[in-house]
């Protein structure tokens, strides 16, 4: 993987745990030559993972919209920045850009962005590694959600297991690096029967 794209908060929450593991996630992606692909801000948990790999002079490449783009939450000193014009054209064009997701601590758009990851792969649109650092348990109850919609029939357990989930900044990209996409044969969005 050269390019990997990073979804998390635009705060940094309440305990500083989450920003120190977005820091390990930046300093492996230097020592190991993966360049970041992220929303371009330079707050929060962007701007903490930003900010590790620019001082470990690693790449990192924003997309933002333009409605977005002011002092307060641009960052400006990144390796790249590309502008859209909607939010919905920034998703394509890091689509585009990347060999895999990674999810940290974040809210709404995190998630928003994470799930369209994990429903184009679902779909066989991208056969992408889709993976969450579960920092001090942060998605625990998402993924015992997932879990309900498997017993639920809302989702086939093998659609839900293209979730690669990690606690460990080198566990999560060991499993992520190892990744194979399942057949699209047996990935399919249909309800579970």
């Amino acid at each position: 993987m050269k390019k990997i794209a990073v979804f998390c908060g635009s705060s940094l929450g309440f305990n500083e745990i989450y920003q120190k593991d977005a820091q390990l996630l930046g300093e492996y992606f230097c020592k190991h030559s993966i360049s970041m692909v992220y929303g371009g801000g330079k707050i929060g948990m962007m701007g903490a993972i930003a900010n590790a790999m620019l001082k470990d002079n690693g790449e990192v490449i924003g997309v933002i919209p333009q409605f977005l783009r002011h002092e307060e939450v641009e960052h400006t000193d990144i390796s790249q920045m590309h502008i859209t014009r909607k939010m919905s054209k920034r998703k394509v064009k890091i689509s585009k850009m990347v060999d895999g997701y990674i999810a940290l601590a974040g809210g709404f758009g995190t998630l928003d962005e994470i799930f369209e990851a994990l429903t184009l792969g679902q779909l066989g649109i991208e056969s992408k590694p889709v993976g969450i650092l579960n920092t001090n348990g942060f998605f625990d109850h998402l993924i015992q959600q997932l879990e309900v919609m498997v017993t639920e029939g809302y989702l086939k357990k093998e659609n839900k297991d293209l979730l690669i989930i990690s606690n460990s900044v080198e566990d999560l990209m060991s499993k992520m690096s190892n990744y194979q996409a399942p057949a699209q044969s047996k990935v399919t969005n249909k309800v579970a029967s």
